[in-house]
């Protein structure tokens, strides 16, 4: 059972996995300090409150921290607004430029014209409603 877990922690995609949570989680550290010490006081001064993320408005006597909460999702889109155009845009521009000059692959199965199911294209019957069917040899 050791060995079994010890090759489960050496494999790749979770050693990768572990690497990109703890490099997320400091980008999102260091996005949300940004944010917080950047941009919502460049917001606050154009409003001419002093610190932005203090803003909040009180409902019988519950604090509602508006400002706050501004600040998350302001952190959120800088974070998805990176993520997007930083890396899921180049992989897929990638991808298309990998995937550009490939000529399809032809399938080697046809749907039979009776049940619909699939079946090979050199096949003479259906294997499942057994309905006699032209071979496709090619």
């Amino acid at each position: 059972m050791l060995q079994e877990f010890k090759k489960f922690v050496l494999r790749g995609n979770v050693v990768d996995l572990a690497v990109a949570v703890v490099v997320g989680a400091a980008f999102g550290a260091v996005v949300t300090a940004l944010v917080k010490d950047f941009i919502t006081p460049l917001i606050a001064a154009a409003q001419g409150h002093h610190d932005f993320s203090a803003l909040y408005f009180t409902v019988h006597g519950s604090k509602f921290m508006y400002g706050d909460f501004v600040n998350t999702v302001i952190s959120f889109l800088s974070i998805a607004a990176v993520v997007f155009f930083l890396v899921v845009q180049p992989l897929n521009r990638l991808q298309n430029l990998t995937t550009r000059n490939k000529t399809p692959v032809e399938p080697a199965d046809r749907k039979c014209p009776e049940c619909l199911s699939s079946i090979p294209k050199a096949a003479t019957r259906c294997a499942f409603c057994t309905a006699k069917v032209t071979p496709i040899t090619k």
